[in-house]
C-alpha cells in the first residue's frame, strides 16, 4: 500500500514539475517577461524624465520671453538692436584652419 502512495505522489510531482518547467505559462517565460517589465520601467521613467524636460521648456517659451531670446541668440546668432557683437579668435588659428 505503501508503495503505492509513493509512486502516486512521484508521479503526481513528476507532472507538477513538468507543468512548471514546460507548462503553458512556465517560469521561464515568467523570468523573461519579469525582466521585460523592467527594462520598460526603466524606458518609461527616461521617458518621463524627458517629457517634463520638455514641458518645463515649452511653459517657459509660453510664459517668458529670455527662453525664446536665449535660443534665438544661440540658434540663429540674433542679437539685439544696439548691442554689439564681438567674434574672439584665438591667436594663431587662421580661418582656413578653424574650417
Amino acid at each position: 500500500m505503501f508503495r503505492w502512495l509513493l509512486i502516486t505522489l512521484l508521479v503526481l510531482f513528476v507532472a507538477l514539475q513538468y507543468r512548471l518547467w514546460f507548462g503553458e505559462a512556465n517560469l521561464r517565460q515568467v523570468w523573461s517577461l519579469e525582466q521585460e517589465i523592467e527594462q520598460q520601467r526603466e524606458e518609461n521613467q527616461t521617458l518621463s524624465l524627458r517629457n517634463k524636460q520638455l514641458e518645463a521648456e515649452v511653459r517657459d517659451l509660453k510664459t517668458g520671453l529670455s527662453a525664446l531670446e536665449e535660443r534665438a541668440r544661440s540658434e540663429l546668432g540674433m542679437i539685439q538692436e544696439g548691442e554689439t557683437f564681438f567674434q574672439l579668435v584665438e591667436p594663431g588659428r587662421s580661418k582656413s584652419q578653424s574650417e
